[in-house]
């Protein structure tokens, strides 16, 4: 009788704890979906060939300032006698810093310490949660984040008051992250709506090493020395930079039918060639037009650039290949990939005289075996055609592999629908050039008006299946 006393009394005392731990089990998941993401090239690589990537007057694109011990640190530019960091963008004075001289540029220190950086991202669609994912994939220490917070900013550095959140990682207000290692913050309470520009502010108390780093940001970062997370603006004496500093992702907690596209490219995916801190590469256009449809109105889409990214080698960022688990696989909510890229394999080794050559059938095995890697994952693949690139490393031979390669996107039949960029932009008398609205100079990157003319050569009801 004892035993059946002590028994129904353990059943009752129980029962609540019970009856919580079948409650949160029985209620709905969170339905998680990436608004934002970049992608992190490799710390250093070679510098880039003579002729790849320059703009008016010979000046170097992002992808060659020295880092320690001589290796270059994508996505800063080579000036006059050397190395620069902090040059502006190629491409005219749509591409200038914002503010002038000094404000904007693209500056990658060999570390930070007792320093506040914000970022500042924006959103595709909104969601009542956020939580945000910090990447140290190719750093060789690690790093550690002293408090990070998330808000509305307004306008420059400056938040909307009562916006701030701070973040948690697993209840502690910071975080050390070992080097290769992805640490997704706490979620945190958040009404964003649509096309929000976040803020997201991290303090790093102590020596970090080469940041992991997204070197083309097109939008304005501000480095500030101490703990200024919770400022509503950050100080005149801030330091800028158009980088992004081991933020990688920004995840919504949004409605069941919501999911997001990955635009897999290289730097003109990236932005390159558009205005600063406008949103006006094709990816961003592209989710302006899915809002506007009814049908797909809750469809976000990633920007995964990265500036001299190829398909099948490494340069200023691992292969495509080689980073599409983290950039593609691992996002969250993702139904579709836009494939574009492969402009820089070619202009790189569809030479004839080439000590690596590459041949169509080359870059076609290796969108087939993104592709397949997709389909696996239930993912579907839009194919886009290579938009020309006139620049001095063409060739004949680079432009017969380019129209051999195009032909089989648009008519192989290996993917799930294909996009023509290259129709949507090159020259109607010179198809093998850009039209001239669309060049910015380099006669490789695209201008705020080409992006648009991208965007708009997608139909829209494929992303309604």
């Amino acid at each position: 009788m004892r035993s059946l006393y002590t028994a129904l009394f353990v059943l009752t005392a129980l029962g609540p704890v019970a009856a919580s731990s079948a409650k949160r089990q029985n209620a709905p998941a969170e339905h998680w979906v990436a608004t934002w993401a970049t992608a992190q090239p490799l710390l250093s690589t070679t510098t880039l060939p003579s002729g790849f990537g320059r703009g008016p007057g010979g000046a170097q694109a992002p992808g060659g300032a020295q880092g320690p011990g001589g290796a270059a640190l994508p996505g800063a530019a080579q000036g006059p006698g050397g190395p620069q960091i902090g040059a502006a963008q190629t491409g005219g004075a749509q591409n200038r810093p914002p503010g002038g001289p000094g404000r904007g540029r693209t500056v990658i220190p060999p570390s930070f310490s007792d320093q506040t950086i914000r970022m500042i991202v924006h959103t595709s669609i909104g969601g009542r949660r956020v939580r945000v994912q910090f990447s140290n994939a190719f750093s060789g220490a690690e790093m550690t984040i002293g408090a990070a917070h998330v808000a509305l900013r307004s306008k420059d550095s400056a938040t909307v008051p009562g916006s701030d959140r701070a973040l948690t990682f697993a209840g502690k207000p910071g975080c050390v992250i070992r080097p290769g290692v992805l640490m997704l913050s706490d979620p945190v309470d958040m009404d964003v709506e649509p096309f929000a520009d976040l803020a997201v502010s991290i303090y790093l108390p102590k020596d970090t090493g080469l940041p992991t780093n997204h070197s083309l940001a097109m939008h304005t970062t501000w480095v500030a020395k101490g703990d200024l997370t919770t400022a509503e603006a950050m100080p005149d004496s801030a330091t800028t930079s158009r980088v992004y500093f081991w933020l990688s992702g920004v995840d919504v907690a949004a409605a069941a039918d919501a999911y997001s596209i990955v635009a897999l490219g290289d730097s003109i995916t990236d932005g390159q060639g558009t205005t600063i801190d406008a949103n006006r590469n094709w990816a961003a256009r592209l989710a302006v037009r899915l809002a506007a449809s009814k049908p797909t109105a809750h469809v976000a889409v990633l920007n995964e650039g990265v500036a001299g990214g190829q398909v099948l080698r490494d340069l200023s960022g691992v292969s495509a290949l080689a980073r599409f688990d983290r950039d593609v696989l691992s996002r969250a909510g993702v139904k579709w990939l836009i494939a574009f890229e492969g402009i820089n394999d070619l202009n790189l080794h569809a030479q004839v005289d080439s000590a690596d050559p590459l041949t169509s059938e080359d870059l076609i095995a290796g969108y087939r075996q993104m592709i397949e890697r997709a389909h696996t994952y239930g993912i579907k693949v839009i194919g886009a055609t290579i938009t020309p690139a006139e620049t001095r490393l063409g060739s004949d031979n680079l432009e017969r592999v380019r129209n051999e390669v195009n032909q089989w996107i648009r008519t192989g039949g290996a993917y799930d629908a294909v996009v023509d960029f290259d129709v949507a932009v090159r020259s109607p008398t010179h198809p093998r050039g850009l039209r001239t609205e669309f060049d910015p100079g380099d006669h490789i990157h695209i201008t705020d008006a080409g992006n648009q003319a991208m965007a708009d050569a997608f139909e829209l009801k494929v992303f309604g299946k």
